[in-house]
């Protein structure tokens, strides 16, 4: 057994385990254009927004690891003050 997964693969930045890209959402950063935070980390559900991404899996469990770690800033590669509000709202719908 050669271990890979099916598809393109990806590594969550809260858990830290791989998984297939399907199985994670994707988030990218971008500025925020009323001046509160310097970016904005938006959910891309579709996998089609420019710009570097990072993944998560659909767990709110990895979501506050994700922000216990500080690991968006560092997946993401940006400074400053980060606002995670789209994807508190997004982790909403995810199981506890």
């Amino acid at each position: 057994m050669s271990g890979r997964l099916g598809g393109p693969v990806r590594t969550c930045i809260g858990c830290r385990e791989r998984a297939e890209r399907t199985a994670l959402v994707r988030m990218v950063a971008k500025r925020d254009e009323s001046g509160q935070f310097a970016w904005v980390v938006t959910p891309d559900v579709n996998h089609s927004s420019s710009g570097r991404g990072a993944h998560l899996h659909p767990d709110a469990r990895c979501l506050d690891q994700a922000r216990r770690r500080r690991a968006f800033g560092r997946a993401l590669r940006v400074e400053g003050s980060l606002d995670l509000s789209p994807m508190e709202e997004l982790a909403k719908t995810w199981p506890h």
